[in-house]
Parts: structure tokens; sequence; C-alpha cells
């Protein structure tokens, strides 16, 4: 009987906490940046700005969803994250785990989908960031190297997606790409949760039986150089860098899930 009216809890607060996630990215977008894009006029200075208050507000996002019961978890390896200029690459296994990532990183930029500018409770957010849109063909690597030699913390998902419950992990080669072409060690976070949830094709109000436990790992630099100085070519050296990010990332998945 407990454990039923829990769950029951915990749907009303996930979908409260979803709630305020979406009018908190309406009024931002409305009330906050247009003044911010107004009275800073140099546009890093600007979108550093922007980045500061969604980091807030993803923090207080997180805090009120573990005070609801929705959520716990724990951070490992946390102050590789405190540098600039990080291209951090991690898995995908839930929808917030990019919240939890620009949470925690400090002037953090990511590669986000171009729908996220049409959404009414995001295109403020995203905008005002001034974070890279996948749509942005050829000119996107130009624009993740000026982030990153601006002292941006780029962080990208290589699977593009969240990871299916079933089938093996799939990376794309973009991240890999991004890493050899510019020149950038790579900061992996693993991110487990248990028991999953927010997982790819999951409504949010399907929540596990037992509340989620996310922990995010953040492992030692993976270095770059010896991918670009061995292969013959940077495509080469960007499939190589894949196919041992993708073992890296499915090793680190199986060890957890064991």
């Amino acid at each position: 009987m407990l454990e039923s009216a829990w769950r029951v809890w915990r749907v009303f607060a996930t979908g409260l906490c979803f709630l305020s996630f979406g009018l908190g990215g309406l009024l931002l977008g409305l009330l906050v940046f247009p003044p911010m894009r107004a009275l800073i006029l140099p546009p890093l200075m600007r979108s550093a700005a922007a980045r500061r208050v969604i980091q807030w507000s993803f923090r207080v996002f997180i805090a009120m969803m573990q005070c609801l019961g929705v959520l716990s978890y724990e951070v490992h390896g946390r102050e590789r994250l405190q540098r600039r200029g990080m291209l951090i690459l991690a898995n995908h296994p839930s929808l917030i785990d990019v919240v939890f990532l620009i949470a925690l990183v400090d002037n953090a930029d990511c590669i986000v989908k171009a729908a996220l500018a049409r959404n009414p409770a995001t295109w403020g957010p995203v905008t005002a960031a001034g974070f890279v849109f996948n749509d942005s063909g050829d000119g996107m690597l130009e624009q993740c190297q000026a982030s990153l030699d601006a002292g941006g913390n780029l962080i990208i998902f290589p699977e593009g997606t969240r990871t299916p419950r079933t089938g093996g992990m799939q990376l794309q080669r973009g991240a890999a790409n991004v890493a050899v072409r510019c020149g950038r060690d790579i900061t992996p976070v693993r991110i487990t949760v248990e028991p999953i949830t927010l997982g790819k094709g999951e409504p949010w109000y399907r929540v596990p039986m037992r509340k989620p436990h996310f922990v995010l790992h953040v492992g030692d630099d993976i270095a770059v150089d010896a991918f670009r100085h061995q292969a013959a070519s940077p495509a080469l050296a960007a499939r190589q860098l894949n196919q041992y990010l993708t073992d890296y990332f499915s090793m680190e998945s199986n060890h957890a899930s064991a």
C-alpha cells in the first residue's frame, strides 16, 4: 500500500517538476534574457551571463527533484569539471542528462537540436546562451572550435540521442570528428541510472517502482593526439577514435550494470 502511494506521489511530483521546467524556460525567455540582450552588448559576455542563469536554474530544478523524492544522485570526479575549454563527451541514458551536466559545468556550451529553437519553453535559453545547433552544417565545426577557444566547455552526447534499452550503443562520428579537428582531449562522463527512467521513447509519467539513483562518473581525460598522429587522415583518426569511444562507453556501461 505504501509503495503504491509513494509511486503515485512520484508521478505527481515528476509532472510538477517538468511543468515548472517548462514554465521556467518560458519566463526566462520572455522576462530575463531580452533585457540581457539589450544591456550586455559584448556577445561573449552576454552568452556567459545567460549560461550562468541557465546553470543556476538547472541546479534549482535538480534540487527540486531531489527534495520531492523524484530522484537521488551522486557525482564522482567532480573536480575534473572545474576547468575551461573542455570537450565533454557523455553517454545518454536519460532525458535529464544534459540538465545534470550543465548544472555541474561552468560556462557550459552544447550541441542541441535545432527544434529547441522553435519550442516556446526552450528557444529563449538556447538562443541566449549561444548553444551550437546541430543543423549548422559545415559551420558547426567552426562554432565548436570558437567556443572551446573562448573558454567554453562544450558538452556533446556522441550517441546523438538517448541510449535505447535494447541493442548495442551506437556512437555517431561527429563528436570524434570535433575532438580530432579541434585538437582537444576528451573529458569523458559516464552516466548511469538505476532503475532506468526517462529513457528513449518513455513518457515522463512511467516512473519506476523505486526512486531512480543517478551516478555521474567523470573519467580521466582521453588524449586525442595519439589518434591524430597515427592516422593517415583526420577522417581516419575520427573513425578510430569513435571506435575507441564506443568500446570505452560500452565497457564502462557493462561494468556498471554487472
